[in-house]
């Protein structure tokens, strides 16, 4: 393991330790916050906080800093690996804007990348348009017994493998697939329309694969929102539009935070759906992550363009809370 690695793990702990006291920090003045043993019980909240802690530091701090820390090496066979070969550059992320031989511009790994960014974008306001209406009916307008099978309805389907439903998605939108033929059997069309060349079919296997990470937020903020303030809008007066706009989306802003930043964040970094779904010519930024490490086995390059992905998601997400004014703690509630 690299001697900067080394240095970098306890400077992470440290950071997040910090985080968490600071956090706890702002909710201990709050009269209605109950502390999290209070909540939990001693034993149970030790346990809670070991999971935690090994989930964290093994399993995503420390994968993201070796990842970090490859980035800045040049390739290297294992045996050259620390010798005088070996040297701190920045040469892989040069090698996302200009390529490594003949110095012409990276158009295309630059053009992926704008591409997945706009895209995964696009699917988080496709999906925020579907699920926003599905969980206020849930949580506020839905019988208990139509709000179960609902639920029942989202669920189920994702029993099955992301793979597996990204592949009946492409056999479901070919040319000569369903939808297709049953469009061209009752004469609405007499060509096949071409859902996979024109990214069509992308678009559908990435708002369907990451609708629920969007409804359940949506439905937790809404849920807990009293129906005596919507009933009241009405009396006053106010159309359904103002009492969405006044009263529930604003209310409903973690929620909302929350659910946008998962879906954006999911939809950057697929890898099932746009290698099937995708047109001939989609080229997806995280297809060339995985073929970097996994084809070319050029590992710190991979590694570079994978922490430039992570911090375009980073800053998505710093955007998002900043936009609808919710502090960290209160999405992830």
């Amino acid at each position: 393991m690299s001697r900067y690695f080394i240095f970098l793990v306890p400077l992470a702990v440290i950071a997040g330790f910090w985080l968490l006291s600071r956090q706890e920090a702002k909710l201990a003045h709050d009269p209605t916050h109950k502390s999290f043993f209070e909540r939990n019980g001693t034993s149970l909240g030790n346990v809670f906080i070991c999971l935690v802690t090994f989930w964290m530091l093994f399993l995503v701090v420390l994968p993201y800093l070796y990842m970090v820390q490859e980035s800045f090496h040049p390739r290297l066979p294992p045996m050259k690996r620390g010798g005088p070969e070996d040297f701190l550059t920045i040469q892989q992320y040069k090698s996302f804007f200009v390529e490594p031989t003949g110095g012409a511009w990276n158009t295309n790994h630059m053009s992926a990348f704008i591409f997945s960014i706009l895209t995964s974008v696009f699917v988080t306001v496709i999906n925020f348009a579907i699920c926003y209406p599905l969980a206020y009916y849930m949580a506020q307008a839905g019988s208990i017994q139509k709000v179960r099978l609902l639920m029942l309805g989202l669920i189920v389907p994702y029993w099955v493998n992301e793979i597996l439903r990204a592949f009946s998605l492409r056999l479901l939108l070919a040319s000569k697939g369903l939808i297709n033929q049953t469009l061209m059997g009752i004469g609405i069309i007499d060509t096949p329309i071409d859902f996979l060349g024109t990214n069509s079919g992308l678009y559908i296997g990435l708002s369907y694969a990451y609708l629920l990470v969007m409804v359940f937020p949506l439905y937790n903020a809404i849920e807990s929102l009293d129906k005596n303030q919507i009933e009241a809008a009405r009396d006053l007066g106010a159309p359904w539009w103002k009492i969405h706009r006044d009263v529930v989306i604003p209310y409903a802003k973690p929620g909302i935070a929350s659910g946008c930043t998962m879906v954006f964040m999911l939809s950057a970094g697929s890898l099932a759906a746009p290698q099937f779904l995708g047109g001939p010519n989609t080229l997806w930024f995280t297809s060339i992550v995985y073929d970097f490490f996994f084809q070319a086995f050029n590992w710190p390059r991979g590694a570079a363009y994978a922490f430039i992905l992570l911090t375009a998601c980073i800053i998505f997400v710093m955007a998002m809370l900043k936009l609808f004014k919710v502090g960290l703690g209160e999405a992830i509630r």
